[in-house]
Order: structure tokens, then C-alpha cells, then sequence
């Protein structure tokens, strides 16, 4: 039995512990994880002893090999196509996951099924599958984690005072397809000077001067697996107010990382980051979460926040990225991709966090 039709079996099992007979998967990462396609135009069904996948023409050629699942090629829609056969199969009660399904696909699907079935939205069944990873998963991610470093080592070499934001950013994804990244995992965000107070910022055409914070967040998609880290660099000398503000970012970090291990609440690591940075007076500063898991996709569970109370397990992957971010001044967020261990954890990004100079 391979992976995929593992953790269908798997799914498959918890659906009598959602009141439901069948469920209907339309998320890309969920269709992924549990297939191995990767298309742009898929729906699966999943039930007790038996999995359905629909596609269009275009993916003949990728689907013909889908051990232990029936694949349906079909022209048009593929909400009717899965509704006739939920319907031949008798099946009553339909999961759907409601945070996916289009409103014109649900009521499509809901105006196409007999008297007597119904639709039952259900929400973080595969997500909760995929917070703890497998073997090869973990070997994907840290694959992405090698090439993210590599690609952000490679460009900070060339990275001058006059060169704009939006450049930088350019040549970061160009270093990380070049390494194998099939895309970067989010827009990579590449901040100078006071555009780095902004945690989610956009490169602009600002260009950057010397005496200047470049704050770099960077991801690579490889195999359709995430990493992610967050570093920051300084165009000259750093002054005392930086070097200050960047020691206790890394201090707050160093806490959280060093909080992780299986079988504690997100929160607790959380708390062990913001702990350390209202010690230092920038509690008001930090104003995100600690980390999220990460996988097929670059945000999944388990949410490292303040009150959350999902327990971390070995074979979690998540980041670790607290930050203090000044108004006026600078930002700065130092992140690591982590895996979760029994012990502990292993921090997978390899660059270093020292405060580089250049």
C-alpha cells in the first residue's frame, strides 16, 4: 500500500467520528497530500473502503497511475460528475469542506442530491493528518530548508547600498529556482531601513542607503514542500539602538526554540518568546504570533499563539519567528524552520543569526 492510499485509509476511518459517510475533498493541499496530484482542476471523494477522483482532459496523462483510487476524467464541471456517482453510491451523509467549496458548488451540489442526503460541513480533518509529518515529508522540508539558505546566502553576496527592494526580492527567487525551487512559497518579502516596522512588507522601489536594517522573510516551494526563514542584515555599522533591539529579538527566539519539545501547548512557546521581549520592554512590539506549522502549505497548524492549546508531537514542522517592529525606526524578526522532536527539536535552517554586516 503506498502513502497516499495509507492516509486515505486513514481518513477514511475518522469519518464516523464526523457523522458523515463520505468526504468530499476540494482542497489543493488536501487533494495533494492525499493523492499526490498536483493540478490545478481536481475534487476527490473519500469513503469506508473505497476513493474516487475527478479531473478534466488535461490531466489524463498525470492521473493514470493513482493506485487504489478510481479516477474519473471528465469534460465540464466536475461538481456534477461527483454528485451522479455520490448518488449511484447511495451515499446520505456528504462532509464538505466548507473553508474550500465555493458557494456556487455547494448549492450545485445540494440542488443535485436526492431527498434524504445532506451536507455536512466539516473542517480540519486532513489538516489534522498533516500537522505531524512523514519521513519522506520531513526529508522534502528540509530539501526546501537547503535551498531557501542557499538561495538567500548567494544574493546577500551581491546586495549593495543604491540597490532597490523589489531587485533584491527578484534575485532572491531567481537564486531559489536555480537551486530546483519550482516557486518561492510566498511573496518574499525584502524590507529596508524603516519599511522593516512593517512585518508583512512588500518590496518597493525604495533603494537602500548605508547605515540601514534590510530585513529579508524568504520561502521556497520544493516538491510542493514549504520552508521559511526570516533574516536581517546592515548596510555598515550597526548602532547601539540596532544592535540592542536585535540582541533581544534573539534572545526571545532562542527561548522559544529552545521551549520546544513534544508534548507542550503552542502557547507555552509562545509565552516563553513574549516573556523575553517584555523583559526588554517591547511586549507592545511584538504584535504576530511565534510561528504556524508548515508543509504543503507555507501556513498550516499547529498556530503557535499566545492561547493556543494544541499539544506539539514529534514530526511537527513549524517556524519560530518572533519579532519587535518600531514605528519610524526598523524592524526586526528572526525565523527558523523547526522540527519538532521527543527530546526537543532540531532547528533546520542552517544560516546563521548573527547580525551580518555589508
Amino acid at each position: 500500500m503506498t502513502e497516499h492510499e495509507q492516509r486515505r485509509q486513514t481518513v477514511a476511518q475518522g469519518l464516523a467520528g464526523h457523522k458523515i459517510d463520505v468526504l468530499l475533498v476540494s482542497s489543493p493541499s488536501n487533494i495533494r497530500y492525499l493523492s499526490g496530484y498536483s493540478g490545478s482542476n481536481g475534487l476527490m471523494f473519500v469513503s469506508a473502503g473505497e476513493s474516487h477522483f475527478f479531473t478534466d482532459p488535461r490531466y489524463r496523462l498525470a492521473v493514470s497511475d493513482m493506485p487504489g483510487c478510481a479516477v474519473h476524467v471528465v469534460k465540464g464541471p466536475l461538481i456534477p460528475a461527483a454528485s451522479a456517482l455520490l448518488k449511484r453510491k447511495k451515499l446520505k451523509k456528504i462532509g464538505i469542506e466548507s473553508s474550500w467549496i465555493s458557494y456556487q458548488d455547494y448549492i450545485r451540489l445540494k440542488d443535485s442530491l436526492p431527498l434524504g442526503s445532506s451536507l455536512q460541513p466539516v473542517t480540519g480533518l486532513v489538516e489534522a493528518l498533516r500537522m505531524v509529518k512523514s519521513l519522506e515529508e520531513i526529508g522534502l522540508i528540509r530539501k526546501s530548508v537547503q535551498v531557501n539558505s542557499a538561495a538567500y546566502s548567494l544574493t546577500l553576496k551581491h546586495v549593495k547600498a543604491g540597490m532597490q527592494e523589489q531587485e533584491i526580492a527578484a534575485e532572491l527567487d531567481y537564486q531559489m529556482r536555480k537551486l530546483g525551487a519550482e516557486k518561492p512559497a510566498f511573496d518574499t518579502i525584502v524590507a529596508a531601513g524603516a519599511n522593516s516596522a512593517l512585518p508583512h512588507a512588500h518590496p518597493s522601489a525604495h533603494r537602500l542607503i548605508e547605515n540601514e536594517l534590510l530585513l529579508t522573510d524568504m520561502g521556497a516551494s520544493l516538491n510542493g514542500y514549504s520552508s521559511d526563514m526570516t533574516r536581517v542584515a546592515y548596510l555598515g555599522k550597526p548602532a547601539r539602538r540596532v544592535r540592542a533591539l536585535y540582541r533581544a529579538v534573539l534572545e526571545a527566539q532562542l527561548s522559544a526554540v529552545d521551549a520546544v519539545r513534544s508534548g507542550i501547548e503552542a502557547g507555552k512557546v509562545d509565552r516563553a518568546a513574549r516573556s523575553v521581549l517584555k523583559k526588554h520592554g517591547l511586549e507592545r512590539e511584538f504584535v504576530h504570533s511565534t510561528g504556524h506549522g508548515l508543509g504543503l502549505e507555507i501556513h498550516e497548524p499547529p498556530r503557535i499563539g499566545r492561547k493556543e492549546k494544541t499539544r506539539l508531537q514529534a514530526g511537527m514542522v513549524i517556524t519560530i519567528e518572533p519579532g519587535a517592529y518600531i514605528d519610524g525606526f526598523c524592524g526586526v524578526r528572526i525565523e527558523d524552520t523547526v522540527l519538532v522532536t521527543e527530546s526537543g527539536c532540531e532547528v533546520l535552517t542552517p544560516t546563521s543569526k548573527e547580525l551580518v554586516s555589508l
